[in-house]
Parts: C-alpha cells; sequence; structure tokens
C-alpha cells in the first residue's frame, strides 16, 4: 500500500502541471481593438477576416478577441470617450483608419498611455505631436508624385481635393511636393485649387475652366476618395461639350484599382488619360491565393468581399492586422509566459493595478500599459510578405523598402502598368516618351504626311493595271478599304498624304533587334518614318504604351474558319426522316398489338355478336371483327381513312378510341415535321464553336504564328481558351505562318482543320471564290484596328473627332460593304437557295415509289386470287361431274 503513494503523489502533480498548462493556453485569449467610421465595412471585414484566419490556425499560440466600435469620429469628444472606453477593456493595440481631428486625438492618447495602434494610411500630424507607439501601413510617397509630374513635363496643373483629412493637411502635403520638385530644378505652377465634397462639385468646377480655356492643355491632379473621383470622370466622359483627349487626370490616392472593379467600370474611361498608382503585388502567389479565398467568402457576412476585388485601404487594414499577428507571435516565441501575469480570470490586468484594463479617466499620473514599448520594439522589427508587397519599418515606424507601380489607361479602357517606383531606384522600366499627353494642335492643313500601311485584301491592294495599259503611280497604285478611308480623312483634315508600304511587311511587335525595341508600323512610327499607320492595325495594351491609337474604325473579333461541309440531300425515303426508326418500329408494334386486343375482346363480349341469316336461311351469330378485320380497323385508323366496320361493344369501342387518339397525336407530330425535313436542305458541321473545338481532337486548329490572335490564346485565363491553347502548343505543327497558308491547310483538309483567324478576315475569304469556305459560332475576344500616330502626335486629336464623324455619318459601313459584300463572288448564305420554297420530285420520290409498289403487289395479288379461285372452281366442277356420272351409272 505504501508503494502507491509515490504514484499517487505524481500523478497528483502530473495532473496539476497539466491543468496548469491548459488554464495557461486558455488565459492567452488577446483582445485587440478596433476603432471604425460609419460606411467602412470593407476595412472591417478586412480586420476580422484576418483575425478569423489567425484563430482558424491551429498552430497558433493564442487566440485573438476583436474588440470594436464604429463611431463617427468627426466628433472628438465622443472619440476621446470611445478611446478610454477601449484602454478600460484592456486591449493590447488598436487597430483604426480615423483621419482629420479624431486622428491628433489618438496620437496623443497613444502617447500618453503607450498604447501601440496601427493605421492602414498614412495621416499627417503635428511635428509636436509624433506617434511613438504608431505604424502607419501605407508609405508615404510624394517624391513618387513628383517624379510623375516630371517624367510628364507638366509646368502647370489644377489641384481637386476632398476634405476627409482636412484642407489643411492636403495642402501641406502638395506644398511638399513642390519642395521636392524645386530642389531637383522642376518649376511647377499652380493653375487652380478646389476643395469638394462630391464628383458633381469637381466636374462643375473643370466645366468652367473647359470653357474658359478650351484648346488649352489640363493637367488635374486628384486627391479623393473612389467613388468621388468616378463619379467626377463619369460625368466628363458623357458631357459632349467637354474636351476629353486635352485632359490628363493624375489620381495621388490608390484608387485607380477601384474604377476597373466590378460594378466601377466604364467602358467611355479609355477617352480620358489618367495616371495613377497600385501598391498590390498582384504577381505574388499569397496575393492570389487571399483574392481567391476573398471572393470566396458571403458578402451578406463579410461586406465588401465576395469578389476578385479589394480597395487599397482594405488590403492595407488586411496587411496592418497581420503585422500585429506576427509580433505577438513573435513575442510569445521569444518570451512564452510574458503576458500569463496579464491575462487572468478573463481579464486584462496592467501591472500591479487591481483593477483590469487602464482608467484614462481617472489615473494621475497616467498608469502607461506595461507591454506597450515591447509591442511597439516587435512592430518595427515586421519583415512579412504582405498584399501590398514587402513590409519592413525603420527605427522611425516609417514603411521601407516598398514599391508601387504607375498605371495608366489604355484606348479599350483597360489598366495598364508602365512604370515602377521604388525608394532606391525611384522611376524605372519606363521610357522618356511613354506618355499619353495630347499636345496643342498645330496647323496641318495642306501640309504632306507619310501613311504607312500593308498589303492585306481587302485593306490594301494593288490595283490592276487598266484596259487601256496605263500604269497607276503614287496613291492611285492602290485600293482597298484603307486606301478609300485615308482619302476620307485626308479630305475631312484637308492633309496631303503619302502612302507608302511597311518595308519588312509586318504589323508591329516587340523586336530585340529592333533599336526602338519594336518592328514593323509600330515601329515606324517610334522611328518617326511615318506620320499615321492605317491599316489593320489591333489596338492592344502593349502597342498602346509605345504609340498612340485613334478610336476604332472597325470592330471584330477572331472566328473560326471551316471548310464548308457538303450539303445533305434528302433521301428518297426522306418522309421518314421526321419519326426516328425507334418510333416507327413502336408505331408497327402497337398497329399489331392494337389489333389482336381488339380481336380479342370483340371474341369475348358478347355485345360485339350480332345475328346473320344464310343463304339457306338459317340464323347464326357473327363477329364483325376477325382478325383480318382487326388488322384493317387498325390501318384505316392509322391512315385516316374510314373502314365498314365499327366497334359495337364498350371494350371494343374503348380500344378503338385510345388508338384514334394515339393516331391523331401521331399523324400531328409528323405533319409537322415533314415539312421541314422535306423543304431544307441542311448542312451539318462537325464544329459549332469554341467550345466544340475544344472538347475535341479529331478537327485540329491553329492560329497565325507570333501574331495578337495567337498571343490571346496564350495569355488567356478562361478555361476553354487556355485548354485550345495547351492543344496548339503542344502540336507545333497546326500553326501557319501567314493566312494564305492557314487558308489552303482548311480547304485541303476535307474539314478536319479549323483555322482561328480575325473575323473581318474571314468574312472577306468567305464571300471569295471557290466559295468553300465558313465562319462558325460567335466571335472571340472583340476587339478593334485603329489609326496609329506616334506618342504624343498632334494629329490624334484630329484623327479622332474625323472617325467619329465618319461613323456618324455611316461613311465606314458603307466602306464595309463595298469591300466585303457587294463584291461578293459567292451566293449569299441567307437567299432563298438554303430554304426550297416547293419540293422537288426527289424529295417525294420514295412515295412513289411506295405507290408503284403497291400497284404492282397488288396485281400480283389479283393473279394469284383469280388463278386460285379459278383452280378451286375447276376441283368443284370436276367433283360435280364425278357424282353425275357416278348417278348416271346407277340409273343404268
Amino acid at each position: 500500500m505504501f508503494n502507491l503513494i509515490p504514484c499517487l503523489t505524481k500523478f497528483i502533480i502530473l495532473t496539476l502541471s497539466t491543468l496548469n498548462v491548459s488554464s495557461t493556453l486558455q488565459r492567452h485569449k488577446i483582445p485587440i481593438g478596433g476603432i471604425f467610421t460609419p460606411g467602412s465595412t470593407e476595412l472591417q471585414s478586412a480586420f476580422k477576416y484576418a483575425i478569423t484566419l489567425h484563430n482558424k490556425n491551429e498552430s497558433s499560440r493564442f487566440q485573438v478577441e476583436p474588440i470594436t466600435d464604429v463611431i463617427d469620429t468627426n466628433d472628438p469628444f465622443r472619440f476621446t470617450r470611445q478611446m478610454c472606453l477601449q484602454l478600460s477593456r484592456g486591449i493590447f493595440t488598436l487597430v483604426t483608419p480615423i483621419i482629420g481631428p479624431s486622428y491628433e486625438i489618438l496620437v496623443s492618447y497613444s502617447n500618453t498611455f503607450q498604447m501601440p495602434f496601427i493605421h492602414p494610411g498614412y495621416p499627417e500630424t503635428n511635428s509636436q505631436n509624433i506617434p511613438n507607439f504608431g505604424l502607419n501601413i501605407r508609405p508615404e510617397y510624394l517624391k513618387a508624385i513628383a517624379d510623375v509630374i516630371k517624367l510628364y513635363r507638366w509646368t502647370d496643373i489644377i489641384y481637386i481635393y476632398d476634405s476627409d483629412d482636412g484642407e489643411r493637411k492636403r495642402l501641406i502635403k502638395l506644398q511638399h511636393v513642390f519642395s521636392i520638385l524645386y530642389s531637383d530644378g522642376h518649376t511647377l505652377h499652380l493653375r487652380a485649387v478646389k476643395r469638394i465634397t462630391n464628383g458633381t462639385e469637381g466636374y462643375s468646377f473643370l466645366r468652367a475652366i473647359e470653357h474658359k480655356e478650351k484648346d488649352a492643355m489640363k493637367y488635374v491632379i486628384v486627391e479623393c476618395d473612389a467613388k468621388v473621383a468616378k463619379e467626377m470622370i463619369s460625368r466628363h466622359v458623357r458631357d459632349i461639350y467637354m474636351g476629353r483627349r486635352n485632359f490628363h487626370y493624375f489620381f495621388t490616392n490608390l484608387i485607380m484599382d477601384q474604377f476597373y472593379s466590378p460594378g466601377m467600370q466604364i467602358d467611355e474611361f479609355g477617352a480620358i488619360n489618367m495616371t495613377g498608382f497600385s501598391i498590390f503585388n498582384r504577381n505574388s502567389t499569397f496575393f492570389q491565393t487571399f483574392i481567391s479565398s476573398w471572393k470566396a467568402l458571403d458578402p451578406s457576412q463579410w461586406p465588401g468581399a465576395g469578389n476578385r476585388y479589394i480597395s487599397a485601404d482594405a488590403a492595407l487594414m488586411f496587411d496592418g492586422t497581420r503585422i500585429l499577428l506576427d509580433a505577438l507571435d513573435r513575442i510569445l516565441t521569444d518570451r512564452p509566459n510574458v503576458f500569463d501575469a496579464n491575462l487572468r480570470d478573463n481579464e486584462v490586468y496592467n501591472g500591479n493595478n487591481p483593477k483590469p484594463g487602464i482608467n484614462c479617466a481617472e489615473t494621475y499620473p497616467a498608469l502607461y500599459w506595461e507591454h506597450g514599448r515591447l509591442i511597439v520594439q516587435y512592430l518595427k522589427q515586421t519583415n512579412i510578405e504582405g498584399l501590398t508587397g514587402r513590409i519592413v519599418f525603420d527605427d522611425s515606424s516609417v514603411r521601407r523598402n516598398y514599391s508601387i507601380d504607375m498605371i495608366q489607361t489604355t484606348m479599350n479602357s483597360e489598366v495598364t502598368k508602365i512604370a515602377e517606383w521604388s525608394e532606391e531606384e525611384g522611376m524605372s522600366s519606363v521610357q522618356t516618351n511613354h506618355h499619353r499627353a495630347i499636345q496643342n494642335n498645330a496647323n496641318y492643313e495642306n501640309k504632306t504626311f507619310i501613311v504607312t500601311s500593308i498589303l492585306d485584301e481587302p485593306y490594301l491592294m494593288f490595283k490592276k493595271t487598266g484596259k487601256d495599259g496605263v500604269k497607276y503611280e503614287g496613291n492611285d497604285r492602290f485600293e482597298g478599304y484603307c486606301k478609300d478611308l485615308a482619302d476620307l480623312l485626308a479630305e475631312h483634315l484637308k492633309i496631303n498624304y503619302t502612302l507608302q508600304l511597311v518595308a519588312d511587311y509586318r504589323y508591329g511587335s516587340p523586336d530585340k533587334n529592333s533599336p526602338v525595341g519594336w518592328n514593323g508600323m509600330v515601329g515606324e512610327l517610334i522611328k518617326q518614318e511615318a506620320d499615321i499607320a492605317i491599316a489593320p492595325l489591333t489596338i492592344t495594351a502593349d502597342r498602346e504604351r509605345v504609340i498612340d491609337f485613334t478610336k476604332p474604325f472597325q470592330s471584330l473579333g477572331i472566328s473560326i474558319m471551316i471548310k464548308k461541309p457538303v450539303t445533305n440531300n434528302p433521301s428518297i425515303f426522306s418522309f421518314m426522316n421526321p419519326l426516328s426508326p425507334g418510333i416507327w418500329m413502336c408505331i408497327i408494334l402497337s398497329y399489331f398489338g392494337v389489333s389482336v386486343v381488339m380481336f380479342i375482346v370483340s371474341r369475348f363480349s358478347p355485345m360485339e355478336c350480332r345475328v346473320a341469316h344464310t343463304h339457306e336461311g338459317q340464323t347464326v351469330l357473327t363477329n364483325d371483327f376477325t382478325l383480318y378485320n382487326s388488322l384493317w380497323f387498325a390501318l384505316g385508323a392509322i391512315m385516316q381513312q374510314g373502314v365498314d366496320v365499327c366497334p359495337r361493344s364498350y371494350a371494343g369501342r374503348i380500344v378503338g378510341s385510345v388508338w384514334w387518339f394515339f393516331t391523331l397525336i401521331i399523324i400531328s407530330s409528323y405533319t409537322a415535321n415533314l415539312a421541314a425535313f422535306l423543304t431544307v436542305e441542311r448542312m451539318v458541321t462537325p464544329i459549332n464553336s469554341a467550345d466544340d473545338l475544344a472538347k475535341q481532337t479529331r478537327v485540329e486548329y491553329g492560329v497565325l504564328k507570333d501574331a495578337s490572335t495567337m498571343e490571346f490564346f496564350k495569355k488567356s485565363k478562361i478555361q476553354v481558351y487556355s485548354r485550345m491553347w495547351e492543344f496548339m502548343n503542344s502540336h507545333p505543327h497546326v500553326f501557319v505562318n501567314s493566312y494564305k497558308e492557314g487558308i489552303s491547310r482548311v480547304r485541303e483538309s476535307e474539314g478536319n482543320y479549323a483555322f482561328l483567324m480575325e473575323s473581318s478576315a474571314a468574312d472577306y475569304i468567305n464571300h471569295r471564290q471557290p466559295c468553300d469556305t465558313m465562319k462558325v459560332g460567335h466571335n472571340i475576344h472583340i476587339k478593334g484596328y485603329g489609326v496609329g500616330t506616334p506618342l504624343g502626335s498632334p494629329l490624334k486629336t484630329s484623327l479622332n473627332l474625323a472617325i467619329l464623324h465618319l461613323t456618324e455619318k455611316g461613311d465606314l459601313t458603307r466602306l464595309e460593304h463595298k469591300w466585303w459584300f457587294d463584291r461578293s463572288e459567292c451566293k449569299s448564305s441567307d437567299s432563298k437557295e438554303s430554304s426550297k420554297s416547293s419540293l422537288t420530285l426527289y424529295n417525294v420520290a420514295g412515295c412513289f415509289y411506295i405507290l408503284i409498289a403497291g400497284l404492282i403487289i397488288s396485281m400480283i395479288v389479283a393473279m394469284i386470287e383469280y388463278l386460285w379461285r379459278s383452280r378451286r372452281e375447276s376441283e368443284r366442277l370436276k367433283v360435280g361431274e364425278t357424282l353425275i356420272n357416278n348417278e348416271m351409272n346407277t340409273l343404268n
């Protein structure tokens, strides 16, 4: 028994130690405060989502309890009271996006009570009130703003800002930008300043400036939130009396991405020059994983989530919360029991204070948070990858080693990255001429410009020698859509032009061997070897970076060209096509089945019997529904004909009624389908869409090598198109070097090759001899052809207006009909040839065959009946003669 005492003692000690460890782990539930403003639902979701992901991690050393309040931070007294309430709850750190006067109170209380706080932005503060215990997640990038102004060589600006952060602070930031520019030797004048509260105020302000200075360039720096900016821009682009290309907006806040989020995008944005910044590291695996999970959230539970977009402020809030969680985790890793004395009885105690939390109203001198300096120290040591890139701070709590992307709109209303700015290197990955600012229009009437183009039917072709043998010279050597378009533009602008073919017969793509980095017509525009490019030149983001494009003069897409299948002529028995063989078999079986049932019920029913008199005068019971008559009755019903016999019994009439109903439906359905099958000649195509191509491998398909169509499939994220690219990439022989080669393969493949090409070219080829190709399915990836000019060319604005004028007059539509359809060498597929108005003998030949066969069979049967009857009569007469002879012999 005494041996059990040591064992029992060890058990009790082990149990108590286990309970103690368990209790310690349970006490590690750290409260984090959050104060938000009304309407900041997306920021609140980002804050709580970061905590939720942490709490779901089973390997986490602690749990987090968010304590959030939503108040109007414009009331300093109310914010002060809420701040004290948060401190009394025993929070470890405060996370808040507040700005304005309340931010000064936050900094003051944070310094007084040594309470760390994290702010997703970068609010300006008084030099006397430096946040010693605060971290601002958004970097300060005034130098980047100055570098953009220098890049575009602006000398005067219009400054528009909202009042959320206070008028004085916004003007201080602008003054800092001016100071940076002045120190770099760049002079900048402030043309006008406007403080706004909504987008309509900004639009009205700019409209007044436009009315006074209609032809002048206007460089507008905008510092406001996304909704206000979007309202202002949308009002601008929809005002036909305001200029577009003579405005250049520069959004200094991180709001450009929000213009292209779901519900915010406006197609007309491409008509305005817009530049801004993006802080997202979109190429990182962490960002892509987060966006996938953010999109999967339920917006009803996580307001602002549920799509593939997150605002910069919400992303900074998410990163700020992760920074705090990472710091607390590193603290507990280095000092596991550092918070044990503070976390007890489900409360947070500060030092030797017998009351939980910090009472900021009664304690004097102030009792500061004992772990505040420790938490700030670990916060400054942060080095993690976030949604906004690498996050590192210096000893002054300022974010360092960051980079931001300079982004800009294109003519396609898309956003493209044109440069990258970092603290160490400044602006990089951009050429000095990569700007879209439009210079003041020059007087270019009667001047001669060089127009570059490329031979591509029907856009541009050599004109055939006339009947009189005269050879054409100059621009008269050419004909085609682009030649006519050049004539119309020259007439509208009152200019002269010389048309020349591009030297290397290329449209324009990046080329490392070229001194300007591009070949083809694009390269000639960059090198100033041509003033205008009028050709089937696709507007792309890559080309938009190095040259300017007008509005599209023709919209098109990628179409699928296949060899036109042979028309399926109807067979002589096409009258059987409306019903499938299975249905025909069921009808035949139903016919015999009904006939047998009619025969059986007529035999069993006494009501079907009737009294008949024989020639000898005898009375007998007869039944009209013999097996032959039952077959005849069923056949007459299905042929919609009457017969001499009708059922008398109830059972027989029920059988007849359901059979008549059955034949009514069958005959009606058959008649309805018969017209379509006999009057329409159908072409059965093996492929009807891109989805059909992707799902099979029998029909190969390819594109033009090193062209925009190939780039589309190569970069596409859509599953169908990416699967098609995988097939083409794994079968290199499907690529062709020219349209001519691709079209030849389609014609020679007997339906086993499809060519993916631009729809305009496909439409033209389909209307040329030998008329054996066709387009199937809808167009893929709608895009446009535009007139190209060098960056900053004064011609671009006038060309834009001219194209819009030609579009409104219908001249561009007329040109398209002239070169595609009016000169078609093929019969229209929409003509009456494909849908006949009358049947031919071939369509109904089977009916005549059946009629002839029936007549022949009936004659054969009649002959057999006659012979059979004659033989019976002959035998009967012979029997009679024998009887007579026997009687005669007996009498004799």
